[in-house]
């Protein structure tokens, strides 16, 4: 949740202006739905958020439509596109949720916004420069006391970490199979290219050829498998013409905007390089899967307050991104 210092005036107040029928007309599991639609922006994604049948979610945004005079959301490409009125909608909904849950669980033991305090966090570079940036500029606002320190993830070394409380919560790509670890998955994401821009092999779209024959910077696996990208290649017997073997993400746009190499990298990390270099994202020429970022803690953290407050909001702002 991401409502910590709302003011809970201001949040009804904003509640009413755009719901001006009578709220006990309306079913508020209809919300529920919508919040979770808008945030997956797909219907059978929001059903398994939810646990519930895609019919059900179905049903219930049609209802939802009826009661609103407005069709929320629109079948596209990228999935369900949510309308102007959609778009207004969806933070006075998610903040009228997250009070509603508060009100529920009652008090929390924790006083963020006094406590002094430092969580470590263990996390790769993808964890390090995608999600942590916004959740801590967010925790300096309302919990200024609160201290974020980031630690390399390395390996198997997590689980002991975890366990020997060195550090409390990590981001991983892979999920523990030790009982005493909770994970969850926080997100998912895929793949996209990079080169940079006006790069002379590019034309409107990157062919599988032109992949195939560019040159390319990797990261370095940990040998838990192979890249994504590998095994995708693999399957059709062919592979990559690697020039460059990187430790980290970081590195790769800086290589790539100088040069003729290219780099595959997760879509989030891509989009977020774009912004900020030279560079072009390209859709990978070839069916990839998604994968699965994981929030893992020890089951020795589940009396900790202070960390059940931190973990439920970092969860909150991941399922956001």
């Amino acid at each position: 949740m991401y409502l910590a210092n709302l003011d809970t005036e201001w949040g009804v107040f904003q509640f009413e202006i755009y719901f001006p029928m009578n709220l006990r007309t309306l079913d508020l599991n209809l919300l529920r739905v919508f919040d979770a639609v808008f945030t997956e922006r797909s219907m059978s994604k929001a059903a398994d958020r939810l646990h519930l049948s895609q019919p059900t979610v179905s049903n219930a945004m049609a209802r939802l439509r009826e009661k609103l005079g407005d069709p929320l959301f629109e079948r596209s490409s990228s999935g369900m596109t949510p309308t102007s009125r959609a778009k207004l909608l969806a933070e006075p909904v998610r903040q009228a949720l997250a009070l509603i849950e508060r009100g529920l669980e009652g008090e929390s033991d924790f006083d963020y916004a006094h406590a002094d305090r430092e969580f470590v966090v263990a996390v790769e570079d993808y964890g390090e420069s995608v999600i942590l940036p916004s959740f801590i500029d967010w925790l300096s606002q309302v919990a200024p006391g609160l201290r974020v320190r980031i630690s390399p993830s390395v390996g198997t070394q997590i689980l002991s970490d975890l366990r020997e409380g060195r550090v409390d919560l990590a981001l991983d790509y892979f999920p523990s199979q030790d009982p005493s670890v909770h994970q969850v998955c926080v997100l998912t994401d895929t793949l996209l290219a990079i080169t940079r821009r006006h790069h002379p092999q590019m034309t409107e779209r990157l062919t599988l050829e032109t992949y195939l024959d560019l040159h390319h910077v990797v990261r370095a696996h940990d040998g838990k498998s192979r890249p994504m990208i590998d095994l995708a290649l693999a399957k059709r017997g062919l592979s990559r013409r690697i020039s460059a073997t990187v430790p980290h993400f970081l590195s790769m746009p800086l290589m790539v905007q100088t040069s003729q190499l290219i780099a595959t990298l997760p879509r989030r990390m891509a989009l977020l390089y774009a912004d900020n270099f030279p560079l072009q994202t390209h859709t990978v020429p070839l069916r990839v899967p998604t994968f699965p970022v994981y929030l893992l803690w020890h089951s020795h953290a589940d009396h900790d307050a202070g960390l059940n407050w931190f973990r439920q909001h970092l969860i909150e702002l991941c399922r956001r991104l």
